[in-house]
């Protein structure tokens, strides 16, 4: 009976410890995209990547525009082509569409490098403004809402109004 005792006094003592432990994790979450596109640096990254962007599609319409002429003048003097000309033609036409390919292709990595390279501060500035709120009101976790989908979350928790006053945002 005594040994029972003990067993239960231990098992009691560990299920109030757990809950303490518990009770003392708290847990944060933001919508992290949201609070990028409130900053006022997102507009002027945006219209950079655009303008870094119009270059490539500027090309990319030139090459488009080269291969589309060359295409109809290749359809309308098919017929009286020779086998070798013809075939000359169409390996012409098949390396301007793969330069298109290659070309547009590299643009896009060039593209994403360069979103990249300027998103960088902004996110470092919001990331780090999240870890400073989370720190100063007692969070050990901080979930991004905009990357999952958060069933049950209560306004308490929604670090969203203490980020924004840190970053001076409205």
């Amino acid at each position: 009976m005594k040994k029972l005792f003990k067993v239960a006094l231990v098992a009691v003592g560990l299920l109030f410890a757990g809950s303490f432990a518990n009770a003392q994790t708290k847990i944060g979450h933001i919508n992290f995209n949201q609070l990028i596109d409130l900053m006022p640096e997102t507009k002027t990254v945006t219209a950079s990547i655009q303008a870094y962007q119009k270059t490539f599609i500027d090309q990319l319409t030139t090459m488009n525009n080269e291969y589309q002429t060359k295409g109809q003048d290749y359809q309308s003097k098919r017929a009286t082509m020779t086998d070798a000309v013809r075939a000359v033609k169409e390996s012409e036409l098949q390396d301007i569409q793969k330069r298109m390919n290659d070309y547009q292709n590299n643009a896009q990595q060039q593209v994403d490098a360069k979103r990249q390279e300027l998103g960088k501060p902004l996110i470092d500035k919001a990331t780090q403004a999240v870890q400073a709120v989370a720190k100063e009101k007692g969070y050990a976790y901080v979930l991004d809402s905009s990357q999952i989908t958060l069933l049950v979350s209560p306004d308490a928790d929604d670090l969203m109004a203490a980020v924004k006053l840190k970053l001076g945002l409205k």
